[in-house]
């Protein structure tokens, strides 16, 4: 039986997934770096103290408060490119326990989980759930095997 089409769609999430970790990692890299420079952060600070509705209390909480919210930025982006890594291995596992009709449930729990991984209801994640719907419902045609009967009788 042919799994052409799991194949299929475990590569295309895998694919989408990559993009996502190298986007992500570039997102994370390039902001945590554009917040810790001085002039962006001056400039920030300075935008909110010229706000009418800001007291001079709640600008000085956000200034001592900047470099926590900066650090906090960096350690979720780089938890969600964890998460999103976990997912393409658990993908990758999917594909190879699925090719060549090696165990199709096995392959259907990683997409399942994978697709968690990858973000409950992104695109990614809707390709591994119905790639896991089609390892566990696509089942291989029954083989009828034909018995013969004699009929001549044995002792």
């Amino acid at each position: 039986m042919s799994r052409t089409g799991e194949i299929v769609l475990g590569v295309i999430s895998a694919i989408m997934t990559l993009l996502s970790i190298i986007l992500v990692t570039v997102l994370v890299v390039s902001g945590s770096s554009i917040l810790k420079e001085e002039a962006v952060t001056d400039q920030f600070l300075s935008d909110i103290a010229s706000d009418p509705n800001m007291t001079e209390t709640d600008v000085q909480l956000i200034n001592d408060n900047m470099d926590v919210v900066i650090d906090a930025f960096s350690l979720f982006g780089w938890v969600f490119i964890i998460i999103l890594v976990i997912s393409l291995i658990l993908n990758i596992i999917g594909i190879m326990s699925i090719s060549k009709n090696k165990n199709s449930k096995l392959a259907g729990i990683m997409f399942i989980i994978a697709g968690i991984f990858a973000g409950i209801i992104s695109p990614t994640s809707i390709l591994l759930y119905i790639a896991a719907i089609m390892c566990f419902v696509r089942k291989p045609p029954v083989q009828v095997q034909e018995e013969y009967y004699s009929t001549e009788k044995s002792l």
